[in-house]
């Protein structure tokens, strides 16, 4: 069959389930009335220093991580963009905030508006005056572990900066990309796996170097990453675009209303993303607490359970949750007679996009605007093919080693049993990541797709599959590999 046969028949499917209808979110401020009798001190303006003496604070940091590249997944480092934004309205400076994003969409021959980044159809550049900490191949695991761990001899690259917190200090973590149970997708390879990220934690709470950290994390699967893992009494509260079982939403997607500006082909945010950032960029973040914002964040996410979004979720020392979001994030002086309202004022959207599905609207959206005839058209397509053609081989590829291993009537049942809740995803994670490698070297590598996958690999190795077991069965699954750049190992494992 041709490539033009396989578009077509896609093309149809991805009008029919993918390009949604739109939806809306229209910021208005909340009420002016707090109802609460301040001291005039307590009521003045303060830049970052002057809000630490008042909450009795030492310094706040800021860790801001977009784990992919490409201009398909712009609404990662849009997202980040924005966080840095309201964090730096908040008055954080620029020396607390650690900034990682591979930097390809500013100035990416494919953005309509060379050098802006949008985060919302009707939004400001949110790019102008981010630091550029770490980008492009120093976007890593490590760097990222040395960060948060105040380790400068253990970088590679970038700016050199670092957490250098001291016992009253407290942290904000932000991560946005591609995820899958117990992993999280970076630019480059290895992968961030769910243990390796705790640990971490463990050994920054161990040097008594913070006071609390809060951690908000956006990515499929993204509650596998702290579920039976993130213990109580690390001072750590975290919490999570969707469960450890289902897919995160992207936002203000093409065919969505609002839509992106008609020359967007892209998403320009992620729904959970952009509810916390939304709430936080109009409300005075001195009254209103990570409970309450978490409230607020999951009926929006949940998206009044249409189908088209996700549970949020939290985990840690759930406790610290009723401390107020200006211990981490600042407030904008701007905010100052707004309030929190016990209700969501940014009306949820009617659809959004499954994250998984986001480089396929953007190839599909660049393929139908694109002059008939045109090259542009043709890479579209391309990409289009590219993209399936990967997405068919992984899938049939992962069910086979299953049948191989278990059988054919028990392969399917085993690959996608769920343990139950409270449990983290494997029992040995070095099994996890040895199959992982092995599966890839035999059949490519996973990508950003692929990860959803990595639960299936987990109950291999919960099964009690060695590695030579899991060698013979991929060699046989897998006679070839796609030669499309999705596959390609050219970057290394992704464990």
């Amino acid at each position: 069959m041709t490539a033009k046969y396989y578009l077509l028949s896609f093309s149809l499917l991805l009008i029919t389930t993918i390009l949604l209808p739109c939806f809306t979110s229209s910021a208005r401020p909340a009420s002016a009335y707090d109802g609460v009798i301040r001291l005039p001190s307590e009521e003045e303006s303060a830049t970052n220093d002057d809000d630490d003496d008042e909450v009795g604070v030492g310094t706040r940091w800021a860790v801001l991580i977009a784990g992919s590249n490409g201009y398909w997944n712009y609404r990662h480092q849009s997202d980040v963009c924005h966080a840095y934004q309201l964090l730096k309205k908040g008055g954080l400076k620029d020396e607390n905030i650690v900034v990682f994003m591979y930097d390809d969409i500013a100035n990416n021959e494919e953005n309509p508006r060379p050098g802006v980044i949008i985060n919302s159809p009707d939004g400001p550049d949110v790019y102008q005056g981010v630091p550029k900490d770490y980008t492009g191949d120093d976007v890593t695991v490590d760097n990222f572990f040395a960060v948060l761990l105040g380790n400068k001899s253990a970088l590679t690259g970038g700016s050199g900066k670092v957490v250098d917190s001291g016992p009253n200090d407290h942290i904000f973590v932000y991560y946005t990309d591609h995820g899958g149970p117990g992993v999280l997708g970076m630019p480059t390879n290895p992968y961030l796996y769910a243990d390796d990220l705790v640990d971490v934690l463990k050994k920054k709470h161990a040097a008594g170097t913070y006071k609390s950290l809060a951690f908000y994390l956006e990515a499929c699967e993204s509650g596998s990453i702290f579920e039976g893992l993130l213990p109580e009494g690390l001072n750590i509260y975290a919490t999570t675009a969707s469960n450890a079982e289902e897919s995160s939403w992207g936002t203000y997607c093409p065919g969505e209303y609002p839509s992106p500006p008609i020359e967007y082909e892209t998403c320009l945010g992620d729904l959970y993303s952009v509810a916390w950032m939304e709430d936080g960029d109009v409300h005075n973040l001195r009254t209103e607490t990570l409970h309450q914002q978490y409230e607020l964040v999951k009926r929006r996410t949940a998206n009044e359970n249409s189908g088209y979004g996700s549970h949020v979720m939290q985990y840690g020392d759930i406790g610290l949750s009723k401390e107020h979001l200006v211990l981490y994030m600042g407030t904008n002086p701007a905010n100052d007679n707004y309030t929190f309202v016990d209700e969501n004022s940014l009306r949820p959207p009617t659809k959004a996009v499954n994250q998984r599905d986001a480089d396929l609207v953007h190839f599909w959206d660049k393929y139908r605007k694109a002059p008939e005839g045109s090259l542009r058209k043709v890479e579209a397509q391309k990409q289009v093919i590219e993209a399936m053609s990967h997405r068919a081989h992984i899938d049939h590829s992962i069910k086979l080693v299953g049948r191989l291993l278990f059988g054919i009537e028990n392969g399917n049942n085993m690959l996608n049993s769920v343990r139950p809740a409270g449990l983290p995803l494997v029992d040995d994670w070095k099994c996890l990541k040895t199959l992982v490698r092995t599966f890839e070297s035999h059949c490519g590598s996973l990508s950003q797709y692929g990860m959803k996958h990595m639960r299936s690999i987990a109950n291999i190795c919960n099964a009690g599959i060695s590695k030579d077991q899991m060698e013979e069965a991929s060699s046989q699954a897998c006679t070839s590999v796609p030669p499309g750049p999705w596959s390609s190992l050219h970057r290394g494992f992704t464990a």
